[in-house]
C-alpha cells in the first residue's frame, strides 16, 4: 500500500495476530485505511500457509494508510504500545512465534527516529513492568495477505483476538 496523496502517510506495525491489530486500527482516527499481510522476511510472495510455520522470517503486519493532519505517528504508535504486550518476545497471547512478534518497520528517519523516542518512554513509563523487546526496523517489500483475512473480524465478529486496549498513558 502506498499513501494515496501527499496528504496521506502508510505506518506498517507488527504486534501479533493480524487480525486484531487491524481491528483496533481501522476505525482509529485518522485512519483512512487498513490492509493486513506479512512482511520482514526473505521469501518472495509468502502466503499464510508458509508464513504459520515461523520459517520465513515474515511477521503478521498491518499497513494504516492515515491522514497526519488528524493523528500523527507518534499517536499511532502510543496507540499500538496499549493493544499488545510489546514485552513478550515472538509472542502474543496463545499466539507463539516468530511471525507473532512486535516490530515496527520505518518507512523513513523520521518514522525512525519517533519510533525509537516512542518505544524508550514506553519502556521508562513503567506501564509495562518487563523490558519493552519491540524491534525496530526498515520498512521491506509487504505482500498483502490472503482476501479471507482482509477486515476478517469484522467479517467475524466472534473471530479470536488477544488484542485489547489498555489505560496507560505514555
Amino acid at each position: 500500500m502506498e499513501a494515496k496523496s501527499k496528504k496521506t502517510e502508510i505506518a506498517t506495525l507488527a504486534g501479533g495476530c493480524f487480525w486484531g491489530v487491524e481491528e483496533l486500527l481501522r476505525t482509529y482516527r485518522g485512519v483512512i485505511s487498513t490492509q493486513v499481510g506479512y512482511t520482514g522476511g526473505s521469501l518472495p510472495g509468502p502466503t499464510y500457509e508458509i508464513v504459520k510455520t515461523g520459517t520465513t522470517g515474515h511477521a503478521e503486519t498491518v499497513q494504516i494508510e492515515f491522514d497526519p493532519s488528524q493523528i500523527s505517528y507518534e499517536e499511532i504508535l502510543k496507540f499500538f504500545f496499549k493493544m499488545h504486550d510489546p514485552t513478550t518476545l515472538n509472542r502474543q497471547g496463545n499466539d507463539i512465534g516468530s511471525q507473532y512478534r512486535s516490530v515496527i518497520f520505518y518507512h523513513n528517519e523520521v518514522q525512525k527516529k519517533t519510533a525509537q523516542k516512542v518505544k524508550e518512554l514506553v519502556d521508562k513509563s513503567g506501564a509495562w513492568k518487563r523490558p519493552v523487546v519491540t524491534e525496530i526496523s526498515p520498512a521491506m517489500p509487504f505482500y498483502p495477505a490472503e482476501d479471507y483475512h482482509q477486515k476478517y473480524l469484522k467479517k467475524n465478529p466472534g473471530g479470536y483476538t488477544c488484542h485489547y486496549v489498555r489505560d496507560y498513558s505514555f
